[in-house]
């Protein structure tokens, strides 16, 4: 690709994972971004996330180095009684990386800052028109923005921009986030979840230190119907604390520290994609383009993995960056997006026969050679080139050819 002829005029919704990788990678190439939050202050919302090795390469593009952050994730594990129906491995050489929003944030806002970026916040964006082929930025109560050459919408879910119509999940989770306690003999280096069927799904991820904290950490979280999460902040904690330790003794540990409901964050989830991630003079990004559950850990990366592509594509003029935007993310996006509607009813639904399905026929096949590869390149993001038309990353390529399984086989 060749170099874009001048630097563009950039803003870019929302200061969360996506567009704080978009403004620092727009930013390094050159171009002048103008990065809009609806917050006074930016601030990361939510607990836990796993960034799988193609997430940390993009980290790597934009010189975050988030690695000193967060805990290494070699093996994602699960039960349901004593049955182990969940048993994937990554790459020694390419672990996930779990680490706390709060950690990522601060290390994404440094980039982008770092590459001199000019903040707009305290308003939320509600429309972009279009007028002569840039778009102005209109804000609830505040004076419009712009023009810009490109507008970016990274702002998740809650999008004024974007026309997905998603639709809701049946199951959501709530979210904790505690010291990792120093009684439990959890392993530190996996995701651990135990199961009742599909409707109740227990997990523990280590996520390494918070900002100015050293203490380790832990993400927990508890799946409920979406119904139920309405009601949560009227949760008695006792009597939850109760059905959880019955489901799952070992994590009794964990919960000691949670006093109110309001220590844990009610998420919802949706499922979406939109067909066409951009329009004239502007881009989705992130959750604006494209949601799912959290089953398969991909929604951070995805992110990260849009605002490098659109970058690379911003190399072409801007009638041709944001078509090649869509192409080169198309596949991998649509894949996973199918994969998660698969898998996630057999976690997080109201259904007997697909966790009966997801115990007796799907566990003992993933243990088999070679679904156990095809499911480590599945949580790591490389099951399809995540950026079509690029030898990206080369590493991460590389290590997947020459891989030898290693998986453990100890019952937990």
């Amino acid at each position: 690709m060749s170099i874009h002829p001048t630097p563009l005029s950039i803003g870019i919704i929302g200061a969360g994972i996506g567009g704080l990788a978009a403004a620092a990678l727009c930013a390094q190439a050159g171009h002048r971004v103008t990065l809009i939050e609806r917050f006074v202050t930016p601030q990361p919302l939510g607990s836990g996330l796993v960034l799988q090795p193609v997430g940390l390469a993009v980290l790597d593009a934009i010189g975050a180095e988030a690695r000193s952050f967060g805990a290494n994730i070699t093996q994602m594990l699960g039960h349901a009684g004593k049955r182990r129906v969940l048993d994937v491995a990554y790459h020694a050489d390419a672990p996930g990386l779990a680490i706390h929003r709060a950690s990522l944030f601060a290390i994404l806002w440094q980039a982008a800052n770092a590459a001199g970026i000019r903040l707009e916040t305290g308003a939320a964006c509600i429309a972009a028109p279009l007028a002569a082929g840039k778009r102005m930025i209109l804000r609830d109560g505040a004076s419009p923005l712009g023009p810009f050459d490109l507008v970016v919408d990274a702002s998740g879910a809650g999008s004024k921009l974007s026309p997905m119509q998603a639709r809701p999940l049946g199951f959501g989770a709530v979210w904790g986030t505690v010291p990792w306690p120093a009684d439990s003999d959890l392993p530190r280096h996996q995701l651990t979840q135990h199961y009742q069927a599909a409707r109740h799904m227990a997990g523990v991820l280590p996520i390494g230190q918070l900002p100015g904290n050293p203490t380790p950490h832990a993400a927990v979280f508890w799946s409920l119907p979406r119904a139920k999460l309405d009601t949560w902040p009227n949760q008695d904690l006792r009597q939850w604390k109760a059905e959880v330790t019955r489901l799952w003794p070992q994590m009794a540990p964990f919960l000691t520290t949670l006093h109110s409901p309001t220590d844990l964050t009610p998420a919802r989830y949706s499922h979406g994609t939109l067909r066409r991630p951009f329009a004239e003079a502007l881009a989705f990004i992130g959750d604006s383009a494209h949601r799912a559950s959290p089953q398969l850990g991909q929604g951070a990366n995805m992110a990260l993995l849009d605002a490098f592509a659109l970058t690379q594509a911003l190399r072409l003029p801007l009638g041709e960056a944001l078509p090649r935007y869509a192409q080169m993310r198309r596949w991998h996006v649509r894949s996973y997006q199918a994969l998660s509607a698969a898998f996630t009813p057999m976690y997080q639904s109201a259904s007997t026969a697909l966790p009966a399905l997801r115990d007796h026929l799907l566990a003992p096949l993933a243990a088999l050679w070679p679904i156990n590869l095809i499911l480590t390149a599945l949580v790591s993001g490389t099951l399809l080139p995540p950026i079509a038309g690029m030898d990206w990353p080369k590493a991460l390529d590389s290590t997947a050819q020459g891989a030898s399984l290693t998986r453990r086989k100890s019952d937990a």
